[in-house]
Formats: structure tokens, C-alpha cells, sequence
């Protein structure tokens, strides 16, 4: 088991660039072009090495996955972008959604009356 004490446990954060750009494309199964096309389109931005080579999160890799699926439907890049963070930013209101639902669903547990005006 990996703690803060122990240096592997960045390696289960989703946003530690812990992967090279060859172990990158093998995993999504493209080639490091497509990754290096990205990079200069400004849809993904890996992190650099200290010797400038590019390094990919999980997180960064599942935003390629997406673009990747979406281009691969026809979409060209810009509009892929588009569709990526309409869909972040619909999952991010839905989880608020859900979240002040059960922020409610709470209060009247608490205080049922308040829930009831009539109190019945």
C-alpha cells in the first residue's frame, strides 16, 4: 500500500505525468503523431521532462482517448474540443444536480415540517 511517505504513490494520481509518449500511444493504441498533433494544436499540453521530452497523465490520456473517438466519427479537432467540454461541463452540473438533491433531501429528513408547509 502506497502512502505519502512513499514515492510510488503519485503514481495513483490521474495527474502525474508518469508515462513517455511511446508508452503513451501504445496505450491508446496510435501513433506518437497523433499525440505530437495534439500537443501543437493546443488540445493536449503533456508536461515536459528536464531534457524537454514530453510526459502524459492518465487524465491527459483519457482526453485523447476522447478526441480520438470523436475524430475518428468525423468531427474535426476544434469542433472534438467543443464536444469534450460540453460534455465535462454537463457531468460537472449533473454531480452539482445531484449533490444539492441530497443537500435537500437531507434538510427535510432533518426538519420534516420544513418540507411540509402544512405540516401534514
Amino acid at each position: 500500500m502506497t502512502g505519502p511517505g512513499d514515492p510510488l504513490h503519485r503514481l495513483d494520481d490521474p495527474d502525474f505525468p508518469a508515462l513517455t509518449m511511446s508508452q503513451a500511444a501504445e496505450l491508446l493504441g496510435v501513433q506518437a503523431a497523433f499525440l505530437r498533433s495534439l500537443d501543437a494544436s493546443g488540445a493536449l499540453q503533456p508536461s515536459r521532462s528536464a531534457g524537454g521530452h514530453r510526459r502524459y497523465s492518465r487524465s491527459q490520456l483519457g482526453l485523447a482517448a476522447r478526441l480520438r473517438g470523436l475524430l475518428d466519427d468525423g468531427h474535426p479537432l476544434a469542433s472534438a474540443e467543443a464536444i469534450v467540454d460540453l460534455q465535462d461541463q454537463l457531468a460537472d452540473a449533473r454531480a452539482d444536480a445531484d449533490r444539492l438533491r441530497a443537500d435537500v433531501a437531507s434538510l427535510r429528513t432533518r426538519n420534516p415540517l420544513r418540507g411540509n408547509p402544512r405540516g401534514v
